[in-house]
């Protein structure tokens, strides 16, 4: 059997991929601020490694490319490719990119089923498949259902996850596999041997317990773990427990994990609502880490934060207010491709 390896997302890109937005109802009354957002992120990113983004036809490909040209990204600077979606948010959907033992690019193709919640997913099942065919990268099935916001690796074996997503009856994924049948499926399939489980995400998060809203890992030894000093919120007996767990934890090699606490912003809610905010879900890019933030006191202190512990790497803020009404902030629309030893493999298609 071949070995995989899924690399830590501070590694090397050769891409980003996006979903341009188009369904209007993820952002009910808030849709036309959003695509400025993603503009903003894709300005951020165009300098650092190209960025490839699925529309939904070729008139969805020109307004995007009207709103990227207005926020100052030049014409070709992005790859379009024309993938209808359901919604698009490419952490859940989209491929999850690991290496083969030779280096080479390879897609681990798992089952996407909208969080075990919503109807409408057939669209974004297929978009690995896609991506396999567009680029030439072979994959394989592995059988389970998963989002990549589910999961968090260190890229040396171990992995970080939530009991309340992965193993819980309510939003059941798998129901039937038991904790050691989808550990051995991480095993084999993202060659994560040492799998580090907390127990519940954040309120708000409609995943029910995505981890990356909770903890990340920086570096291959250090976690940055979401707290929350407010005794009265609700994220604040979960997140004490998750930071506890972090604590008495050990990385694949047996060393005690460093834990960093990365503050809550105060609760942001549109109407009744209250919705996910984090500062956790920041994404790591080549040269930057771009970081969600609210108009908070602490979007400061978050930004220090993950700016000590990624050194390096620009800390560069997004204004995620209006982004989160849809659920999901940064890291939820933005799925890596790493670089690779034999980059052939990964060879960029012809635009069209």
């Amino acid at each position: 059997m071949v070995l995989m390896r899924m690399p830590a997302e501070w590694e090397p890109h050769e891409a980003t991929w996006l979903g341009w937005p188009h369904e209007r109802t993820d952002w009910p009354g808030k849709f036309a601020p959003v695509r400025w957002v993603y503009a903003e992120i894709v300005r951020n990113l165009v300098p650092r490694e190209k960025v490839r983004i699925l529309v939904q036809d070729k008139a969805h490909r020109e307004k995007a490319r009207r709103t990227l040209s207005q926020a100052g990204v030049g014409d070709g600077a992005v790859e379009f490719h024309t993938c209808p979606t359901n919604r698009g948010w490419l952490r859940d959907s989209g491929p999850i990119f690991v290496r083969n033992e030779a280096g080479e690019a390879v897609i681990a193709n798992s089952k996407f089923n909208a969080w075990a919640k919503y109807g409408d997913y057939r669209k974004d099942n297929r978009v690995p498949d896609y991506v396999s065919r567009r680029l030439g990268i072979p994959q394989v099935k592995t059988g389970l259902v998963l989002e990549g916001g589910a999961i968090d690796v260190n890229g040396r074996g171990a992995l970080l996850t939530t009991g309340e997503c992965l193993l819980s009856p309510v939003q059941a994924r798998n129901p039937g596999l038991s904790r050691q049948d989808v550990e051995a499926v991480l095993a084999r399939y993202l060659g994560a041997s040492h799998v580090l489980w907390l127990n519940r995400g954040i309120a708000g998060d409609d995943t029910h317990g995505h981890i990356d809203d909770i903890a990340r890992f920086v570096n291959a030894n250090t976690v940055v773990a979401a707290i929350e000093d407010d005794p009265s919120d609700d994220n604040y007996q979960p997140l004490r427990e998750n930071l506890g767990r972090l604590r008495r934890m050990k990385d694949q090699d047996g060393r005690p994990l460093r834990v960093l606490k990365l503050p809550m912003p105060v609760p942001v809610s549109f109407g009744n609502q209250r919705l996910p905010a984090s500062y956790a879900n920041f994404y790591i890019a080549n040269g930057a880490v771009l970081v969600p933030v609210f108009n908070d006191p602490n979007d400061r202190v978050a930004l220090n934060t993950l700016s000590r512990a990624l050194p390096g790497r620009e800390a560069i803020p997004i204004y995620c207010r209006d982004l989160v009404l849809g659920l999901g902030a940064i890291h939820c629309l933005t799925q890596q491709q790493p670089r690779t030893i034999a980059p052939g493999r990964c060879a960029a298609p012809a635009r069209r």
